[in-house]
C-alpha cells in the first residue's frame, strides 16, 4: 500500500514528522511564559494556532502567579484545542517560565512567543524555511511595533527608528545575515540542550545572553524580514520608564558577564546621562554654557520626532519627544546604577548547602 501524501512519523525526542508530497516539515513546539496577559492572550494563542503550517504543533503556556484572568483564559483555551498545554510556572519569570515551558515541550524545533506578541499566518513556516535554509541554531525577525491609543502609537514609532533603539536589525529591518541576537526566536533544541536553556538569574535581557553563548558555542543567528511579529508596546509613560531602566541594569549585568559586547549603541544613553546631569549641574552653579548639553539633547528629540513622527496623528507626533527622553534617559539611569550584586546568586543562609 502507499503511503499517504501526509504520513506522520516518529523522530527522536518523540519529534513527529508530516510530509506533502516530498517536503517533509518538522514539528515544532511553541513556548509562551504568561503572566498578567488577560488583555492579549486569546488573540496571541489563536494567532498561533491557526499558522499556515503543514507540520505538527504544539503551545505549553508556562502561566505565572496572575491577578488576572489569565490562568483561567489558558485553561479554556487548552480545553478548547488538545494542542495547546498549560504548566505552572510558580515564578512568574520570563527565563524560568521559558525553561519550564522548553522541558515540557516535546518536539525538536522550539518557537519562543511572549503573550502580547501577534504572529502572522506564515510566521512559522518562515521560521523552518529559514532555519533549513542557513543551518542557523537561532533564526528570528522583526519586533514589529503598533500601538492602538496615542501613546502607544508614539511609542511603536520610537521603537523602529534609529532614533529610538539604535541600529539594531529586529528593531528597525534591513537584510537577512547573521547578527548579535533576534527578537524572541525559533531554536534547535540541539542549541538550547548546548547551552543548558536560559539562564535564570538574568530576569531581563536573557535573549541576547543566551545567544551570546549559543554564538561562542559555534552556533549561528540569523535575521530574516520574512519573519514578522506585532508587537503592542506598554500602554503609559510610567510602564515605559520601568521597561527602559530595568532593561538598562540588565544590559550592563550582561556586559560584566560578557566582556567585550558593549558597544557604542550600549553606551550612548548613560553617556548622555552623564553629560546633561553635568550640563545641569554646571548651570546651576552660574557656568551658563553647560545648559546647552541638556537644552541641545531636547532640541534634538523635537526635531527627531518631526522627522521620525511624519504619518502620526497629532495627538501621538507631540508625545513623540518625551517617548524618546524616556526610553533614553530612563535606560542611561539604569545602567549606570546597575548594581554589582544583580544578576549574582544570592548567597546561601546559614545552614542551608551549597549545591
Amino acid at each position: 500500500m502507499n503511503p499517504s501524501p501526509h504520513a506522520q512519523r516518529t523522530t527522536r525526542h518523540g519529534t513527529q514528522q508530516r510530509t506533502g508530497g516530498e517536503r517533509t516539515w518538522p514539528a515544532v513546539s511553541v513556548v509562551m511564559p504568561v503572566l498578567n496577559e488577560q488583555r492579549h492572550l486569546t488573540d496571541s494563542v489563536r494567532r498561533i494556532m491557526t499558522q499556515d503550517y503543514p507540520g505538527e504543533m504544539e503551545l505549553v503556556l508556562a502561566v505565572g502567579p496572575s491577578r488576572d484572568r489569565t490562568e483561567e483564559i489558558a485553561r479554556r483555551l487548552a480545553g478548547e484545542d488538545s494542542r495547546i498545554v498549560v504548566v505552572a510556572n510558580p515564578t512568574g519569570r520570563t527565563p524560568q517560565g521559558l525553561n519550564i515551558a522548553i522541558r515540557a515541550s516535546q518536539y525538536s524545533i522550539i518557537v519562543r512567543v511572549d503573550g502580547h506578541s501577534l504572529l502572522p499566518p506564515d510566521y512559522v513556516r518562515a521560521a523552518v524555511e529559514t532555519m533549513e535554509e542557513t543551518g542557523a541554531d537561532n533564526v528570528g525577525g522583526i519586533m514589529a511595533a503598533e500601538g492602538v491609543t496615542p501613546f502607544e502609537q508614539a511609542v511603536a514609532r520610537a521603537m523602529t527608528s534609529r532614533i529610538g533603539v539604535g541600529n539594531a536589525r529586529f528593531h528597525t529591518g534591513g537584510e537577512a545575515g547573521e547578527v548579535e541576537t533576534v527578537y524572541l526566536g525559533t531554536f534547535r533544541r540541539s542549541a538550547l540542550d548546548r547551552v543548558g536553556g536560559y539562564d535564570e538569574t538574568f530576569t531581563r535581557a536573557q535573549d541576547w545572553e543566551m545567544n551570546h553563548r549559543i554564538r561562542q558555542t559555534g552556533g549561528r543567528i540569523f535575521f530574516t524580514p520574512r519573519m514578522r511579529v506585532t508587537y503592542r508596546p506598554r500602554p503609559n509613560l510610567r510602564a515605559l520608564a520601568k521597561q527602559y531602566f530595568h532593561t538598562g541594569r540588565w544590559r550592563r549585568v550582561v556586559g560584566r558577564e560578557h566582556q567585550g559586547t558593549l558597544n557604542l549603541r550600549y553606551l550612548a544613553p548613560p553617556i548622555a546621562v552623564v553629560a546633561m546631569t553635568a550640563g545641569v549641574v554646571a548651570g546651576a552653579f552660574g557656568f551658563w554654557p553647560g545648559w546647552l548639553l541638556p537644552g541641545g539633547y531636547a532640541a534634538a528629540m523635537i526635531v527627531g520626532a518631526a522627522v521620525e513622527g511624519r504619518g502620526l496623528s497629532p495627538s501621538a507626533w507631540v508625545r513623540l519627544p518625551l517617548v524618546f527622553a524616556t526610553m533614553h534617559v530612563t535606560w542611561g539611569v539604569g545602567f549606570l546604577t546597575s548594581p554589582p550584586r544583580l544578576g549574582q546568586p544570592a548567597p546561601a543562609k546559614p545552614g542551608e548547602p551549597v549545591v
